[in-house]
């Protein structure tokens, strides 16, 4: 399936860290969000890109024009740095189009930007671009396949470290508890959908609001609880907690699970280098 991502917010809660780029393009550790993004969808075989590009979206063009493997792949260097063998590859098999969506456009005109380069597409996936997670995407893909439902949106918890209150009717405090331990759920910005969106979309819509409510009034929208990890790149301490996990165990890094398969891939490179000396 074709992935739809959307890179043209602005960021404002991360000032500091989208001066000169857009929030798609914040680190983590050595690659950008949009990166570990892209390597997620990747590993369950999805890697036909759109990008909704935006502000300052000549970031990220120029970022992919002059894309680095060597930053997040081993590789063997010889031949006084004329031969280079990577061992494992990130983006070979990659295909992405960068597309101009405007500069101040809404999540749904930047979808309805796009519906040219997804003709011929039953399902399509679509990512706000700013949150990682462990969910198993295939599940969630079929889920919808099963149904005759147009979309379905991730649910995840609040992360966010406020306590929600509860009153009695005359005012006084009934319970103090954790946001993220309520029964509370909100959009976790990972989506899948059937090409038939584009028809409950219409000019100057928010995705999540009138093309939603369409869909709800027709019971045609579905719900997946994430039970796992999320976490989205909102603030200062969103992007601190991800640069935490990222120097540990980063969970939304499913790919490394199939890391052993670059092992065949290093003893042949070792090999052709002691054929070389």
């Amino acid at each position: 399936m074709k992935v739809v991502l959307f890179c043209g917010g602005m960021g404002m809660r991360l000032r500091g860290y989208v001066d000169d780029v857009p929030k798609p393009m914040v680190q983590i550790g050595s690659r950008p969000i949009l990166w570990h993004l892209m390597k997620y969808y990747a590993h369950f075989g999805h890697k036909d890109f759109i990008l909704c590009l935006g502000h300052k979206g000549g970031a990220i063009k120029d970022y992919f024009l002059k894309y680095d493997e060597s930053i997040s792949n081993d590789f063997v260097w010889s031949r006084g740095g004329r031969k280079i063998d990577f061992i494992n590859r990130d983006s070979d098999d990659w295909t992405i189009t960068f597309v101009e969506t405007g500069l101040h456009a809404t999540i749904g005109e930047r979808l309805k930007a796009v519906e040219p380069y997804l003709q011929g597409e039953e399902y399509f996936l679509a990512n706000y671009g700013d949150g990682l997670s462990d969910l198993h995407l295939p599940t969630m893909i079929g889920e919808l396949e099963r149904s005759d439902a147009v979309g379905s949106l991730l649910l995840v918890q609040p992360t966010a470290s406020f306590d929600m209150v509860r009153t009695t009717s005359d005012g006084k405090v009934a319970e103090v508890a954790a946001l993220s331990h309520s029964d509370i759920w909100i959009n976790g910005g990972f989506f899948v959908f059937r090409h038939t969106i584009f028809d409950y979309i219409n000019p100057g819509d928010e995705l999540v609001r009138e093309p939603f409510a369409r869909l709800i009034e027709r019971q045609a929208l579905l719900a997946h609880k994430c039970t796992g990890f999320w976490q989205c790149m909102d603030t200062f301490k969103d992007k601190q907690r991800l640069e935490e996990l990222n120097d540990t165990n980063p969970p939304w890094k499913v790919w490394k699970d199939c890391a052993s398969v670059s092992y065949p891939a290093m003893a042949k490179a070792a090999s052709a280098m002691t054929q070389v000396a």
